[in-house]
C-alpha cells in the first residue's frame, strides 16, 4: 500500500509577500543546498542489494520533503522491485494544464576506493560546487522543482501552482527501470497529463544553456558461436575444421560497410531522419572536435559518412563492439583451436527504430554469417530502451525554451543526447510530449569518481522551472 503524506508547511514553505521568483531562488539558496546535502547523504545504490534499503530512505526522504514543501498529496509506489515517489499539487483552475515530472531518486554505486577524493556520500561544498554522488544525476535536478513551486508562489500570491503539477521520482533508473512500465500502466490515470517534464540530462555548457529533444534507445547482446567439443590441437585439426575464433572475428568485422553505415539488413528499415532545421541548430553548437577527441583520448573521429560528429553521437544509430574473447589469452602460446568464441555488441537506436525489430534483424544476420558446423547463440540483455524525441515546434517546447531563455539571460540551444533512459515509454504509456528541461553538465562526472553540480546552475533550474509553470498555465490543454 502507498505511504501517504498530507499537505505540511516546511522551512521553504513560507510565502514573502513582494519577491520575484530570482529573489526567492537567490534567497533560499542555503536552504536547499542544505536539503540536497541531507539527501545525497543518503547511499540510494539501486543495483546493490545491499543499499536496497537505503533507497527505500531516499524514498521516504523524499516524500517528507515534497510534503513540507507544501504538496497536498506525496505517496510513495510500490513496485516489484524499488519504491517510486509520487506527488500531486492541484491548480486552483480545474481546466488548467496537468504537468508531470519525472526524475530518478537511486544513483551509481560510488566507493573512495573508485577514485573518489572525498567519501562520495558526504557532500562536500566546495565553493559553488556541490560534490558527491547523486548531486547531478539525478538528485539535485529533481529536488529543484520542489524551489521553483515554492518561488513560483511566493512570486504570484498564489496558494497552488497555476497547473496541476505531479511528479513521478522512481527508484530504479540506473537499473534499467525494470519495472517502470508496469508502473506507468498500473497508475495511468493517476499520471495522465499534457506534458511530461523530463530534468534527468545535460546541458551544451554552463555559458550556453540548452534543451535535449533526444535520446537514443538501446539494446544490446551477446553472440556465443562454439565448435568441437573441447578445444583441439592446431597442428592435428588446423585448417581443416571451422574455428569459432575466426568466425566471430569475420562476423564483427562485417558489421559496417566501407561508409561506415552498419551493414545489418533492415537496421535502418524505419530510421526517422531528422529535420534540416535541427541539423542546422545542430551545427550552430560551438562544437571544439580537437578538445572533444582529447577527452576521448582518441587521434581521430570516424563514423557513418555524411554526417557530423555530433550528429553521429545523437541522431544517428551505431554498432559497437563492446568486447571478444576466445581461446587462449594468458601468457606463453597454447596453439589450438578454440571450443568457442564470444562477443559482447550494443546497438544504440533512433526514433522510429524498435529494439525487438533490431533484435529480430540481428538474429537474422548471425545466423546467416556463421559456417557450417558452428553453432551460435544471441543472447540480449533485455526487450531494450526505445529512443524518444521532442516535436521542436510544439508549444511545450517552445514553452520550455523561452523559459529557460528568461532564466538564463541569452539563446537556448537545441542538443540531443546519446544514451538511453525510460522516456519513450513515459511518452507512449502516458500519451503525452516530453520536454526536457535540465541543468547538468558533461563535466559533472555522472556515473564517475568525483561527480559535481553547479549550485548557480540547480537554481537556475528552478527559475527556469517556475517559469515554465507560468507560462504552461496560460496555455490551453492539448489533452
Amino acid at each position: 500500500m502507498a505511504a501517504v503524506i498530507r499537505r505540511g508547511v516546511g522551512r521553504l514553505g513560507r510565502k514573502r509577500s513582494g519577491m520575484d521568483v530570482r529573489g526567492y531562488v537567490e534567497g533560499h539558496r542555503g536552504d536547499f543546498v542544505a536539503a540536497l546535502k541531507e539527501w545525497v547523504a543518503i547511499p540510494s545504490v539501486s543495483a546493490d542489494p545491499e543499499h536496497h534499503g537505503d533507497v527505500r530512505r531516499s524514498a521516504e526522504w523524499l516524500r517528507d520533503h515534497l510534503a513540507a514543501t507544501g504538496f497536498p498529496t506525496v505517496e510513495v509506489w510500490e513496485t516489484d522491485g524499488l519504491p517510486a515517489v509520487f506527488a500531486e499539487w492541484p491548480a486552483e483552475d480545474p481546466d488548467a494544464p496537468v504537468v508531470l515530472v519525472y526524475g530518478h531518486h537511486d544513483v551509481q554505486p560510488a566507493r573512495v576506493a573508485d577514485g573518489w577524493d572525498t567519501e562520495p556520500f558526504a557532500p562536500e561544498e566546495r565553493g559553488d560546487r556541490l560534490v558527491g554522488r547523486g548531486t547531478s544525476d539525478d538528485k539535485g535536478q529533481v529536488l529543484f522543482h520542489a524551489l521553483a513551486v515554492r518561488a513560483g508562489l511566493a512570486a504570484s500570491g498564489r496558494s497552488a501552482p497555476p497547473v496541476t503539477l505531479r511528479m513521478l521520482i522512481e527508484g530504479e533508473e540506473e537499473s534499467g527501470s525494470p519495472h517502470f512500465p508496469a508502473l506507468l500502466e498500473r497508475h495511468r490515470d493517476r499520471l495522465a497529463c499534457d506534458v511530461v517534464v523530463i530534468s534527468d540530462t545535460t546541458m551544451w555548457a554552463a555559458d550556453t544553456p540548452s534543451m535535449c529533444v533526444g535520446m537514443r534507445g538501446l539494446t544490446d547482446c551477446e553472440i556465443t558461436v562454439t565448435g568441437p567439443e573441447t578445444d583441439v590441437h592446431s597442428g592435428s585439426f588446423g585448417g581443416a575444421i571451422p574455428n569459432p575464433a575466426r568466425a566471430v572475428a569475420d562476423l564483427l568485422a562485417g558489421l559496417h560497410d566501407d561508409a561506415g553505415r552498419v551493414a545489418v539488413p533492415g537496421f535502418y528499415d524505419d530510421v526517422a531522419e531528422i529535420s534540416e532545421e535541427e541539423r542546422a541548430l545542430i551545427a550552430k553548437l560551438p562544437f571544439d572536435e580537437a578538445e572533444w577527441l582529447r577527452t576521448a583520448g582518441s587521434p581521430a573521429a570516424s563514423g557513418e559518412a555524411g554526417y557530423s560528429t555530433l550528429e553521429r553521437v545523437w541522431v544517428r544509430p551505431t554498432a559497437e563492439i563492446n568486447g571478444m574473447w576466445s581461446g587462449h589469452t594468458g601468457a606463453g602460446a597454447k596453439t589450438i583451436v578454440p571450443r568457442s568464441a564470444h562477443a559482447k555488441v550494443s546497438f544504440r537506436l533512433v526514433p522510429g527504430q524498435e529494439p525487438a525489430r533490431i533484435q529480430e534483424c540481428v538474429r537474422a544476420f548471425v545466423a546467416d554469417r556463421v559456417p557450417a558446423g558452428l553453432h551460435a547463440d544471441v543472447v540480449f540483455g533485455g526487450p531494450g530502451v526505445r529512443a524518444c524525441a521532442s516535436d521542436i515546434g510544439s508549444e511545450a517546447v517552445r514553452s520550455a525554451r523561452s523559459a529557460m531563455e528568461r532564466a538564463f539571460g541569452t539563446e537556448v540551444l537545441f542538443t540531443r543526447e546519446g544514451g538511453s533512459g525510460p522516456e519513450a515509454d513515459i511518452a507512449d504509456i502516458l500519451g503525452a510530449p516530453l520536454v526536457f528541461v535540465a541543468v547538468g553538465l558533461d563535466e559533472d562526472r555522472i556515473h564517475a569518481p568525483n561527480e559535481k553540480v553547479e549550485i548557480p546552475l540547480l537554481l537556475k533550474g528552478a527559475e527556469s522551472a517556475a517559469y515554465l509553470w507560468e507560462r504552461l498555465g496560460r496555455a490551453p490543454r492539448t489533452g
